[in-house]
C-alpha cells in the first residue's frame, strides 16, 4: 500500500500536462530569447543606437526561495560598428570598421521584486533586476577590397613589432547588469523581456585602442606591396590624406568598449513538490 501511494505520487507530480499542484513551489526556469544586440567603444564613443544586429540566448535559473534565483546563461551575438556613421569629421577621416561573432557565458545573480508564481491570480507578473560576471570570446574582422581579414593575426597597433606590446587576448570579462519584465501567460509558460548591458575588461572588441604604429612598423609583401596590416590599420588614405602617423591617437585606451542586449523570450517554470507523509 505504501509503495502504491509513493508511485502515485510520483506520476501525479511530472504529470505531462503540467498543471500546478498546491504546496508546489518554483524551483527553476529555463527558457530563450531572440533580440539586438549594439556595441560601444572606440568607433562609437557617443553611444549612438543606429546599428542594432542580431543576437540568441538561452538560460537555466535556480530559484532559492520567493525572490532570488541563480542563472546560467549563454549568448550569441554579432557586433560591428563604422567611423562612416560618426558626425565627428576627425574620427570619420579614421575611417575604421569592424565585425565580430560574440560568445558570451555568464553566471548571474536575479532579483524579482515581486513575488512570482505562475498559475496564481495576482502573482503572474515581476519586474527583475540581474547582475553577474561572465567570459566572452570576440575575434574582430573587416573587409578590405572585398576580402575578409581577422584583424588581431594582423596587429594593426603594432602588437609585436614594438617591443613589449603583446597581441591582445580574444576572451575577456563582462560585468552583466540589466532590468527585465516576466509575464505568466499560461500554466507553466511565461514571456519575458530584458534590456542588459556589459562592461567589459578589453578595449579591443573593435581592434582599436591606442596609437598608430606608424607605417614603418608594418612589413611589405615579397613583392614589395603594401601587406595587409599596412593596408588595415590606417584606412584614411581610402578618403585623400593619410593620418596614420606614428605616436598619433587611434583609439581612447583608457575607456573600454561595451555591448548591450535588447531581448524577448520565453520560458517554463519548473516545479517542485513533496507529497504528504502516509499515515496509516
Amino acid at each position: 500500500m505504501k509503495k502504491l501511494f509513493l508511485n502515485i505520487c510520483f506520476l501525479y507530480t511530472v504529470a505531462s500536462h503540467a498543471q500546478i499542484l498546491e504546496g508546489s513551489a518554483v524551483s527553476g526556469e529555463i527558457g530563450v530569447s531572440i533580440g539586438a544586440a549594439h556595441y560601444f567603444g572606440d568607433l562609437n564613443p557617443n553611444g549612438n543606437i543606429n546599428r542594432p544586429k542580431t543576437a540568441f540566448g538561452a538560460f537555466f535559473r535556480k530559484q532559492f526561495g520567493k525572490y532570488i534565483g541563480l542563472k546560467v546563461s549563454g549568448h550569441f551575438a554579432q557586433l560591428g560598428y563604422s567611423d562612416v556613421y560618426s558626425k565627428n569629421e576627425v574620427q570619420k577621416s579614421r575611417n575604421l570598421s569592424f565585425n565580430t561573432n560574440m560568445w558570451e557565458l555568464a553566471l548571474s545573480g536575479d532579483f524579482h521584486l515581486y513575488q512570482f508564481f505562475p498559475g496564481q491570480m495576482g502573482y503572474e507578473f515581476t519586474p527583475y533586476i540581474t547582475l553577474g560576471v561572465g567570459l566572452f570570446t570576440y575575434d574582430p574582422y573587416t573587409y578590405l577590397r572585398g576580402q575578409k581579414y581577422f584583424l588581431r593575426p594582423l596587429h594593426t597597433e603594432g602588437q609585436t613589432y614594438i617591443s613589449g606590446f603583446q597581441p591582445y587576448n580574444p576572451m575577456a570579462m563582462c560585468l552583466p547588469v540589466g532590468i527585465g519584465f516576466k509575464y505568466n501567460i499560461r500554466g507553466n509558460t511565461n514571456i519575458f523581456m530584458e534590456l542588459g548591458y556589459r562592461f567589459t575588461t578589453t578595449d579591443y572588441l573593435d581592434d582599436v585602442s591606442r596609437a598608430y604604429a606608424g607605417s614603418a612598423a608594418f612589413p611589405t609583401l615579397a613583392n614589395g606591396d603594401p601587406s595587409p596590416a599596412f593596408l588595415l590599420q590606417d584606412r584614411s588614405y581610402e578618403l585623400g590624406t593619410a593620418i596614420g602617423i606614428k605616436g598619433r591617437q587611434r583609439g581612447i585606451s583608457k575607456q573600454y568598449d561595451q555591448y548591450a542586449f535588447a531581448e524577448l523570450g520565453i520560458s517554463i517554470s519548473l516545479f517542485s513538490y513533496k507529497c504528504p507523509t502516509a499515515k496509516y
